[in-house]
């Protein structure tokens, strides 16, 4: 009969995002793995199997989570679009300071080695890219960005931009700055308000 676990797997799976989020997967041991969670290896591969095992979870869990967000984000009035784009590229929560989007991360470490990953990487790109189009098409039908413009462009500048300010975050440019160039990308494909 196998024993219970004694620890909480919420708690464990987020030591180990967070572990691989600071050091990248190759940086990552499964000695680092053990010493951030506080289990012994062999609680490790016993519960969650060996180290890839354990980052594709973790990557999985992020991606649906990012997947999530995306579609959180369509919600809402269409007159509020453009303020739901402009959120979501100030500064939040999704910069994770220093350590950055383990989406970003993984996929410059991992995609070029690792076709699973690489394709993961990929639909939650596309994920997001659609999100920022569908937002878009919502401010132009009310009013607040020229219809005649390219959604699927205006999008992706949405998210090209989303991506460098979370660079910009890593690399330790300050919040004020960052909120600023946020606002510029917006106000910058915004209609002018009509007085």
């Amino acid at each position: 009969m196998a024993r219970p676990r004694k620890f909480n797997e919420q708690d464990v799976m987020a030591a180990v995002r967070l572990k691989f989020n600071e050091t990248g997967y190759h940086g990552t041991s499964v000695d680092d793995l053990s010493r951030a969670t506080g289990l012994s290896k062999g609680s490790l591969y016993g519960a969650f199997g060996d180290k890839e095992a354990l980052f594709r979870r973790v990557f999985e869990e992020y991606c649906a989570r990012s997947d999530e967000g995306a579609a959180a984000r369509l919600e809402g009035p269409e007159d509020q679009a453009l303020d739901r784009l402009r959120g979501w590229l100030r500064a939040s929560e999704s910069y994770q300071g220093r350590r950055g989007c383990l989406l970003a991360k993984t996929t410059a470490e991992l995609s070029w080695e690792n076709d699973a990953i690489a394709a993961r990487s990929l639909a939650a790109y596309e994920t997001l890219l659609d999100s920022c189009r569908q937002l878009i098409e919502q401010a132009q039908r009310a009013g607040h960005v020229d219809p005649s413009a390219d959604a699927e462009v205006l999008g992706g500048l949405i998210l090209a931009t989303h991506r460098g300010l979370e660079a910009l975050a890593k690399a330790g440019v300050d919040t004020k700055t960052r909120n600023r160039i946020a606002d510029a990308a917006i106000d910058n494909i915004a209609l002018p308000v009509s007085g």
